[in-house]
């Protein structure tokens, strides 16, 4: 019998790498190995989909690679998101090309690109939009409601966290709903919206940080780190000449659009599933599965928005690794982006300098892979 099961498991694996038509879902266990069925048929088309998918994500990593030095990781993550539907938070110091690696996205794109200046004089209604009487050709007078720049497909939040709350609220329902009311109208946002917002983590003195309400609606954050050697002299080749890079538009609004429907279809098995939301719930200090981390320094851990941004990322992840399903590394992966920026320390954490990648770190290292498993 144990050597039929390994026949199937190896035919199987033949027929998926030869002709790419079916993919069993194998599970494996000491001196035993059980096929679990077949989990969805692989034809020609649908790998052609997939291979156009990788093809399209390469080809807008290298145009934004004209113009942005390396930071491969940022962008990897940043396109994540954007095909996840998501909104990204870029955090770092001052001059690390974290507002031009946005206008670079909109200039790979064909899409409408708004930059808006965060300032603690800025209004809700200078980002949403406002009423405004206008003039008819008879003379008659009417209210007629004039868009903000939020009204676009790639919004730039240029140093969010210097606005003050009202304002920065006013971005919430336009970042879940895609969508903004006002005096009682709605006003539905094009599509793809995409929120890339950035803020310095060194001049704290006059900003308003940011809500937790409104940091779980980003899909990950990203901390951009200082360039290597190397990359400061490239950076200089490219800044100090007389030649200045550009990056053209080599995608469409529409084809983010089919490649994030695409990505949706990815399948996930139980186990792996299972796997993911024993990393979330282990956030959770008050869980019977904390880890002891969580229960040291965490206050309150991450949202069910948390868990569904790790397995979209892991669908994604998963195709530009030329898989055809979510893998647990592909959810460890996405860990650190998806969930820094939704645990929230207590005084212990603060006061011992402790960060939220930290406890992260020592959650992954410690779930077993068979957390949750369905016997």
């Amino acid at each position: 019998m144990l050597f039929s099961m390994q026949l199937i498991a190896l035919v199987s694996v033949l027929i998926l790498r030869t002709t790419g038509r079916f993919l069993l879902e194998i599970e494996s266990q000491p001196n035993k190995i059980f096929c679990k069925g077949i989990r969805m048929i692989i034809d020609d088309q649908w790998k052609q989909q997939l291979d156009e998918f990788r093809t399209d994500f390469h080809r807008l990593r290298d145009e934004i690679s004209k113009v942005i030095v390396g930071q491969s990781e940022i962008l990897d993550d940043t396109l994540i998101a954007l095909i996840a539907g998501g909104h990204v938070l870029l955090e770092g110091v001052p001059g690390l090309g974290k507002t031009l690696t946005v206008r670079t996205l909109a200039d790979a794109l064909h899409l409408e690109f708004h930059r808006i200046q965060f300032t603690p004089d800025l209004m809700p209604a200078d980002l949403i939009g406002t009423n405004i009487i206008a003039e008819d050709a008879d003379g008659r007078k009417r209210f007629e409601f004039q868009k903000g720049p939020i009204f676009s497909n790639v919004l730039l939040a240029d140093e969010i966290n210097r606005a003050t709350p009202k304002t920065q609220s006013a971005l919430l329902e336009a970042m879940q709903e895609h969508s903004v009311t006002v005096a009682g109208f709605t006003h539905r946002l094009s599509e793809p919206f995409f929120v890339m917002a950035t803020q310095n983590p060194l001049e704290m003195e006059g900003t308003y940080p940011l809500p937790e309400a409104q940091l779980d609606r980003f899909f990950c954050k990203l901390l951009v780190k200082y360039p290597k050697v190397e990359e400061l002299e490239t950076i200089l080749d490219r800044t100090t000449e007389s030649a200045k890079p550009r990056a053209e538009a080599v995608l469409t609004g529409e084809r983010i659009i089919e490649m994030s429907q695409l990505a949706r279809k990815i399948p996930i098995a139980d186990q792996v599933r299972r796997y993911g939301i024993a990393i979330v719930v282990a956030t959770h200090p008050d869980h019977a599965m904390a880890a002891e981390p969580t229960k040291k320094y965490v206050r309150y851990g991450s949202s069910p928005r948390g868990l569904q941004a790790l397995i979209l990322g892991a669908k994604i992840r998963a195709i530009l690794d030329n898989r055809f399903h979510v893998a647990r590394e592909d959810l460890r992966e996405m860990a650190l982006p998806v969930l820094r920026h939704r645990l929230i320390l207590n005084f212990e954490g603060q006061a011992e300098g402790i960060s939220t990648d930290d406890v992260i770190d020592k959650i992954v290292s410690k779930i077993p892979e068979n957390a949750l498993a369905i016997a």
